[in-house]
């Protein structure tokens, strides 16, 4: 069977040399991986400059494979290949090419030879589902990266910043860490624990209260996500403790030592959420609104109040209540995708509470653009600009993955399974507004519910 190819040709409103340059940046491959991808960055060595090695995890149902590839022919700010040396692949070349058109502008073209294992039979049985995957992934692929650039490109006349980020292995910090670092941003984790051979990363034990003020000095910015994951089927007591102290307690032990610091951050972006404004039915809900009730408003307003030292100390604190963050590689729209592709979608309680979401990609757009505009300071709403009823909700996720979503657990059912969580996080109905982010021009890349879905899922 002969070799296999696929082409993907792009144009991008930027220069070939910047474009490989964002290829050359930390980030650049976890930047590229799709949300609904299996594959995982093992370990790496020296870019992408010629004998770099990129280690990789290809992961398909229970089996876990480990990919290598080789980076050659790299000829600066126009070309690098990678050439597998082991992997799911009989052999695998990717040449990455960026052709100048004029000084500002470029094509981008990813060319791919490969050969399918097991000869005729491998080619028969995979052929048709490889090239399919291989058009979802560089679809999105090219869209991230003329996205990614064009923002960073509208920030290029201020500095690139060195951050510290807590919750930097999370949902969302997985995300904005590969976006900021490709920006040319120097990112710091700050993590539990020492982390043993892993740079770039700074311990601490929120939990005893242990930190090194002297590693934080001299930040330009500190984004603070880290918190107990709420994703559990019910909340015991304990759970609830862990919950309330790990952003409570933690985000004080943080704004305090910044406070104390001799050189401290000009910005602190903290997370909080929607959970804020607890259970409103159709009350349209803006920054200005008055807290909810409930125990996640309750841990919330603790959340934001613990606050308060960094603001005292001159630090522009802002605090991300963030929505229904919308990705394939978790949360909410994780969890969901197992019983929808089976079948088994469809609405919680009456169908009729406001969910209050926003794509990963203006998730983390929007984590920038607060760390990017001075004037921002205080609650901001992200989430995107309409919201939409479960009902809604759900049968357009069934759309977008093609399966029916006609099943309906009802109110009394959720709770008898989940408990409070039910009430809190499912049939809780939250109608919120991004007032200042639109106000301060935030511009939305997915701001309607189908493009966003059809994004993250690789359903174009």
């Amino acid at each position: 069977m002969s070799s296999q190819s696929f082409v993907r040709r792009t144009h991008v409103d930027a220069s070939a040399d910047e474009v490989f340059r964002w290829h050359t940046r930390p980030g650049a491959f976890e930047r590229l991986v799709p949300p609904w991808s299996s594959i995982r960055v093992l370990n790496r060595t020296d870019g992408i400059g010629n004998g770099a090695r990129i280690v990789l995890r290809v992961r398909k149902g229970p089996v876990a494979l480990p990919w290598i590839l080789d980076h050659h022919d790299c000829i600066e700010g126009r070309q690098f290949r990678d050439a597998q040396v082991s992997g799911p692949f009989q052999r695998w070349e990717h040449i990455h090419r960026f052709e100048p058109d004029g000084d500002h502008a470029c094509y981008l073209q990813d060319r791919i030879e490969y050969d399918l294992p097991f000869g005729t039979a491998g080619h028969l049985v995979a052929n048709s589902y490889v090239k399919n995957e291989l058009e979802r992934c560089f679809v999105y692929r090219h869209r991230i990266i003329k996205n990614d650039i064009r923002i960073h490109a509208a920030h290029s006349g201020q500095p690139r910043l060195r951050i510290l980020v807590t919750g930097a292995s999370g949902f969302i910090g997985s995300s904005l860490i590969p976006f900021l670092t490709t920006g040319g941003h120097e990112v710091i984790s700050l993590t539990r624990g020492p982390r043993i051979g892993i740079q770039n990363t700074i311990p601490w034990e929120p939990d005893t209260g242990r930190i090194h003020p002297a590693a934080l000095e001299g930040f330009d910015a500190v984004i603070h996500l880290a918190g107990e994951s709420l994703n559990t089927l019910r909340w015991s007591n304990e759970k609830k403790k862990r919950i309330r102290d790990s952003r409570g307690l933690g985000t004080r032990l943080l704004c305090e030592t910044l406070a104390r610091l001799n050189r401290p951050p000009k910005v602190l972006l903290s997370a909080s959420a929607i959970g804020f404004y607890g259970d409103r039915g159709g009350e349209i809900l803006h920054e200005e609104s008055d807290s909810g009730a409930g125990f996640l408003a309750s841990v919330c307003r603790d959340w934001e109040a613990a606050t308060k030292p960094a603001a005292d100390a001159g630090i522009r604190v802002v605090n991300l209540r963030m929505g229904i963050v919308l990705s394939a590689a978790g949360g909410m729209l994780a969890r969901l995708s197992a019983p929808f592709y089976m079948g088994l979608g469809g609405t919680f309680g009456s169908g009729w509470q406001y969910m209050s979401w926003i794509a990963i990609d203006d998730a983390v757009g929007a984590i920038h653009h607060a760390l990017m505009t001075d004037k921002l300071s205080g609650p901001i709403n992200v989430v995107g600009p309409y919201v939409a009823f479960n009902r809604d909700f759900t049968k357009t996720f069934g759309r977008v993955i093609e399966r029916p979503a006609v099943c309906h657990v009802p109110a009394f059912a959720a709770r008898a399974l989940m408990g409070e969580v039910a009430d809190e996080m499912i049939l809780a109905s939250a109608r919120v507004e991004p007032r200042r982010l639109l106000d301060s021009g935030y511009v939305f890349l997915y701001p309607e519910l189908e493009g966003a879905l059809r994004h993250v899922l690789g359903r174009a």
